[in-house]
């Protein structure tokens, strides 16, 4: 049996073209804990280069440390949101490649809060990707390193009753961005 026979394929692709970018939170119903594991280890077992896992997984729950992180994003659907997930990396930990110094650590963060947000759509929980964050708020409000680097956050939360998903993705169709050769 191939591998097709282990997995709900379509289920799968039917997630990924059904997830959108929520921007309508309900402030009064956080996710309960058990669920926020099961998003968190997605991320956990994300692939890395070389395997370094050069992450750390914050989750923002508490009222005095939303009030720290939530200006550095001023939208005021992000400001409703009961948690906020924040990927942080360390650059001293990530791979390096010998040939030109190209430090994996973006690729790896990316990768682990993408494996999170799928992991949050299958679980009905809400995100927004979001890269337009003040670095400086953000790092100042969590303490972090110099050598400590963020590259993007998400609000995770339910959205508010009756809200209803658009389903209007307008991508590219694969002849336009594929090349096989």
């Amino acid at each position: 049996m191939g591998l097709h026979g282990f997995y709900r394929a379509m289920d799968f692709y039917e997630l990924i073209r059904n997830r959108e970018s929520i921007r309508d939170y309900d402030p009064a119903k956080p996710v309960d804990e058990a669920t926020l594991n099961r998003i968190l280890e997605a991320g956990r077992l994300a692939p890395s280069a070389a395997n370094r896992q050069p992450w750390r997984f914050l989750v923002i729950s508490s009222q005095e440390m939303l009030e720290k992180v939530r200006p550095c994003y001023s939208r005021s659907w992000f400001q409703d949101a009961p948690h906020i997930l924040v990927v942080v990396g360390d650059v001293n930990e990530s791979w390096v490649r010998e040939s030109d110094g190209y430090n994996s650590i973006e690729t790896d963060l990316t990768i682990a809060i993408d494996h999170m947000i799928l992991a949050a759509e299958y679980e009905g929980v809400a995100t927004c990707w979001i890269a337009a964050y003040d670095p400086v708020i953000l790092r100042k409000a969590l303490s972090l390193k110099d050598n400590e680097r963020i590259f993007s956050i998400t609000p995770l939360g339910y959205p508010k009753k009756g809200f209803v998903k658009k389903h209007s993705k307008q991508r590219k169709s694969l002849n336009e961005i594929v090349r096989i050769l």
